[in-house]
């Protein structure tokens, strides 16, 4: 039995960081019941890049192992309908502006009063107060704000964001991680609680090496590229076939990585053999180093820098890091079959256990098609009759 079995979310989010945190608790076991409008669903159903089956690949990404249900919460039917859901339900989770699920009945005060045990998360751009909490934001907006971007990109460059949606990524994730702590809380009163989370608040919470830096030299941090700021040797360098590695060394990997390289000059000078002499020489260190990379082929200096115990990682691209012997070995690529789009491969959930059978891997689900459940799930929940649900769907509050 996986961990979640018996808990009902009941998931309002659309896009990104609400869809992937219920796409982690269904893949450990929790049921999901995924509310969409009619018509067209959660945006991300129409977003690019979409397969030729229709389908498209980044809804595939973020919705794996859901039910859906189409209800029209314009009507007066459909929200009923949903509260009555969400009386059933465990969870709820929500990313709708401050305010508007309160003026649909589904607040958190409202829906309570019917289950006080509900644990009720609430995902917006800036939070249920503050002066921007009624703003709208993406992710790249959040990277910008929060000082993110500004901390991104080579130094002699513009700002630029992370090569991943980040900021939706551990929003998703702080998602994720309301829901447990509600559910842990629950579990020693009975009662739920409802969970406020900025992802603007998330993504100022990633600052914090930066933050300290800041408190402790008053200094604000600015780019460095591949470069660690308070480390040398910390970067990427290009070899001679045009590949890119990266070395991370301390203290101790100091004289083997010379060695290894073959920068006697550098082994030799003893004000280097301490991070704070590199530091204080940074520049002359990197161009002796960007050198000597640059003469021998990556698969080489890695294999050689690994023998001498020197922490490094190819650079490698997603395609590399897909077939990586170890990713494999991880069974971190799964699949899933679709009734439309067929057998379509998948990224796995990174928690393994003890008791789940292939490589300790949860199982991958499949993403529902929109409104499959939708029937399902009311006679289910509700105990509504054929006939009634079929009258919902005359009326169009059900889809």
């Amino acid at each position: 039995m996986l961990p979640l079995s018996g808990i009902t979310v009941l998931d309002f989010s659309r896009v990104l960081a609400g869809p992937m945190a219920t796409q982690v608790l269904a893949e450990l076991g929790a049921d999901v019941i995924k509310v969409e409008r009619p018509g067209s669903g959660d945006e991300s159903r129409l977003m690019q890049p979409v397969l030729p089956s229709g389908e498209s690949a980044y809804y595939f990404a973020f919705n794996r192992g859901k039910r859906s249900v189409v209800i029209d919460l314009k009507t007066d039917s459909g929200r009923r309908l949903a509260a009555g859901l969400a009386a059933t339900a465990d969870v709820v989770v929500e990313n709708f502006l401050p305010g508007a699920m309160d003026r649909l009945g589904l607040g958190y005060s409202q829906l309570s009063a019917a289950n006080p045990g509900l644990v009720y998360v609430s995902c917006t751009g800036f939070g249920q107060h503050g002066p921007y909490s009624d703003r709208k934001g993406y992710d790249t907006v959040f990277q910008a704000l929060s000082g993110l971007m500004a901390l991104t990109g080579h130094p002699d460059s513009p700002p630029a964001k992370a090569g991943v949606p980040v900021a939706d990524l551990t929003s998703g994730l702080w998602i994720a991680i309301a829901v447990l702590t509600g559910l842990v809380g629950r579990g020693g009163t009975g009662a739920g609680r409802h969970l406020d989370l900025s992802m603007m608040d998330v993504q100022v919470s990633l600052l914090a090496l930066a933050a300290a830096r800041l408190f402790a030299l008053d200094e604000d941090p600015r780019r460095t590229g591949t470069e660690h700021p308070g480390r040398v040797p910390s970067a990427a360098f290009g070899c001679a076939d045009g590949k890119w590695l990266h070395i991370s060394c301390s203290d101790q990997h100091w004289l083997p990585l010379c060695e290894t390289v073959e920068v006697p000059d550098l082994a030799e000078d003893m004000d280097l053999r301490h991070n704070a002499g590199r530091l204080a020489r940074r520049e002359w260190v990197m161009s002796a180093l960007t050198a000597a990379f640059a003469r021998r082929p990556r698969a080489e200096l890695a294999t050689a820098l690994r023998a001498a115990g020197v922490p490094v990682g190819e650079v490698n691209t997603v395609r590399e890091v897909l077939a990586d012997e170890n990713t494999v070995a991880r069974g971190m690529v799964g699949g899933f079959e679709h009734p439309v789009a067929g057998t379509f491969p998948a990224l796995r959930t990174p928690l393994r256990m003890s008791d789940v059978e292939e490589y300790g891997a949860l199982p991958v689900g499949t993403p529902p098609k929109l409104g499959a459940d939708t029937g399902g799930v009311l006679r289910d929940r509700l105990g509504l009759s054929d006939d009634e649900i079929d009258a919902l769907r005359q009326e169009g509050a059900i889809g």
